[in-house]
């Protein structure tokens, strides 16, 4: 597998940050893929590019709070976990979206109604989530359950790209990404 070898030249302060969850393992080797293959730079900084980490800054309990309270929702904990190993990611290439700094999220219908108008015959969209690809050709969108049997459902979402692309969570759409990022490196 590719992966090792390219771990073993990460930077050890990241490795030994995020060594501890499958979901911080993924978004370590996105990272380093995209550096690697030079898809970084569409809208990493330098500082991220140098490091191989597409992260920011985690963020704490209390702000993630702090934005439930504005939403008036309980965020998914797989999205919580996330917002723990980086309150944000760079896209890693110009087909996957940036995901915004928690403070930025908020309901597709306050950001982009005109989405919501052009697809009316989605009406998860009224009450879907941006949590990434705000003036992007691309989002990432989190569909909170109706009631209590179901799940919060994860969307990528384009014009582009016909339909809505329907993720398990967010672990699942970020191998999905660490798995391309791999076979394009494997081809270069």
């Amino acid at each position: 597998m590719l992966l090792i070898p390219l771990l073993r030249k990460a930077p050890k302060r990241y490795l030994q940050l995020h060594k501890d969850t499958a979901m911080k393992e993924l978004l370590i080797a996105i990272s380093i893929f995209s550096v690697k293959i030079g898809e970084a730079n569409v809208t990493a900084t330098k500082f991220q590019i140098e490091n191989n980490w597409l992260g920011f800054e985690p963020i704490k309990n209390e702000q993630i709070q702090n934005v439930e309270k504005r939403l008036g929702i309980i965020l998914p904990e797989d999205y919580k976990e996330f917002l723990k190993i980086s309150n944000g990611f760079s896209a890693p290439n110009n087909v996957e979206p940036t995901f915004h700094k928690v403070e930025q999220i908020d309901y597709l219908r306050n950001i982009e109604k005109h989405t919501i108008e052009s697809y009316n015959y989605l009406p998860e969209l009224e009450n879907s989530i941006l949590i990434a690809g705000k003036d992007e050709e691309q989002y990432f969108l989190l569909i909170p359950p109706k009631n209590v049997n179901e799940k919060w459902r994860y969307w990528k979402f384009a014009n582009w790209y016909p339909g809505e692309h329907e993720f398990s969570g967010l672990s699942e759409y970020f191998k999905e990404t660490k798995n391309y990022l791999e076979k394009e490196y494997a081809e270069k």
